[in-house]
């Protein structure tokens, strides 16, 4: 073997630590994360961000919000315009305005276009970790093995200091921005400050190089925000306190859905009559499961506040876990009708619909996912319900057609295509329905280029 087949040969086998940096300093999506969806808590959400975005000169309708189920406190931007939450930040942060300063801040990275920059950054920055890389290979093609090792260490340290580096620009000007945006919507920027100062707290104790370091050094970012917020005219500015009950409602909404029964039970008691107290308990007893508990708790919620929509949702949920999806049929669709246009609302309903089993349910649910799909077209779960509509009426074509939507959206595009040639086959041509089964046909072989190549 010659030596440069060698050398070629030895990039190969260290390949995988090249991916490692790059998996290591790459947006935070690119690990494996789970959602979870909740009408409520994704409104409440946008109603803090969209203003943020318009003073932005960004889209509403455009950003997407993400809820990770993640119990540290963090949020990040990625793919794109997307916003990710985790349920950490939301559970464990005080005010409405803390975690509002934090949307602003993110706002920052999408309006200064840091991801676009961020993908550029990394390739600048692997350069001198490849050629490290190279040297180091060449010395222990050589017989130095570890004085190559050693160069290839190097190269990598290089190249993770030059990214941070970058990444503290992008983050002290993300500050920046954020804080603007908060003066423009006329917030404070308090908020912002007093997580940033929680993250200094649980930093001081820690010893860390500056060069490694993806943010500004603690002192200095405090030292600067608290200059931005003291200029504001707005710094003093309060959460009113209906965004404060409405802040606590989803929080005890998460401790519910998430924390331990017992957990939510000890902070939660029953004899804790507050309209958030018996939110957390009715999940928390949904969870157990004591149904009947739950129920006797969201009825109570119900009866004092019947223009609610979550709750009715929530009712509607708990019979149709009790095995009586008839009985939920009525709360769930008094929840559409009192937010018609939520989607995952409507899906729901749907899904109570055809759990009855009854034929004459199946017209009254493709209606409503009909509605719901149009708004969201990616719903997997959706087209899923979808495909069982249309296969109770007996339209097996479109039952095909809603079961190819449904795997395109996961991705999972050979089933996405096996499916999708079944509907072609059985629908009349040249209908909208047969366009679009004809579409995914011709994408899948591009996506799945896409995806290769992502890997």
């Amino acid at each position: 073997m010659s030596f440069a087949q060698r050398i070629t040969r030895a990039v190969l086998f260290l390949a995988p630590f090249f991916t490692f940096l790059a998996a290591g300093i790459a947006p935070a999506s690119a690990q494996p994360i789970s959602l979870i969806r909740d009408t409520e808590i994704e409104r409440v959400l946008h109603s803090y961000e969209d203003p943020i975005l318009k003073v932005a000169g960004l889209d509403p309708a455009a950003v997407k919000i993400y809820i990770v189920n993640d119990p540290s406190i963090n949020a990040f931007v990625a793919e794109g315009q997307n916003i990710f939450i985790n349920t950490g930040l939301l559970m464990q942060l005080k005010t409405p305005n803390q975690v509002i300063g934090v949307m602003a801040h993110e706002t920052g990275h999408i309006a200064g276009g840091h991801l676009i920059r961020d993908t550029a950054a990394i390739q600048k920055a692997s350069i001198p970790m490849l050629i490290g890389m190279v040297v180091g290979i060449a010395a222990m093609v050589a017989g130095a093995g570890d004085a190559g090792m050693g160069a290839i260490m190097m190269g990598q340290q290089a190249a993770q200091s030059q990214f941070m580096s970058f990444s503290r620009v992008q983050e002290a000007t993300a500050d920046q921005m954020g804080q603007r945006f908060l003066r423009e919507t006329h917030q404070s920027g308090r908020g912002m400050l007093e997580v940033f100062e929680k993250f200094a707290h649980e930093e001081a104790g820690m010893k860390m190089d500056p060069l490694y370091m993806s943010h500004p050094a603690s002192r200095e970012r405090i030292d600067l925000l608290q200059q931005l917020v003291d200029a504001s005219p707005y710094r003093d500015v309060k959460d009113s306190p209906e965004a404060l009950h409405e802040f606590h409602m989803i929080q005890a909404k998460l401790a519910g859905y998430l924390s331990d029964p017992a957990t939510v039970l000890t902070r939660y008691p029953p004899s804790d009559t507050s309209e958030e107290a018996r939110y957390a308990r009715a999940m928390a007893y949904f969870r157990m499961p004591d149904l009947k508990l739950a129920l006797s708790e969201i009825e109570s919620l119900v009866q004092q506040e019947p223009k609610n929509p979550y709750f009715w949702e929530v009712q509607g949920q708990i019979y149709v876990d009790m095995s009586q999806p008839e009985k939920g049929i009525a709360p769930y669709q008094t929840a559409v009708n009192l937010l018609p246009d939520a989607p995952l609302l409507r899906i729901s309903l749907a899904a109570a619909e055809l759990a009855t089993e009854r034929p004459a349910y199946a017209k009254p649910a493709l209606d409503n996912l009909n509605v719901a799909l149009q708004q969201e077209n990616d719903n997997t779960f959706g087209w899923y319900e979808a495909a069982q509509a249309y296969s109770t009426l007996g339209n097996q074509p479109m039952a095909d057609l809603s079961t190819a939507e449904r795997y395109y959206s996961a991705g999972a595009m050979p089933m996405a295509a096996q499916f999708a040639r079944r509907a072609e086959a059985s629908l009349t041509k040249g209908t909208p329905d047969w366009e679009r089964a004809n579409d995914i046909l011709i994408a899948v072989p591009q996506e799945e280029k896409e995806q290769q190549a992502g890997q």
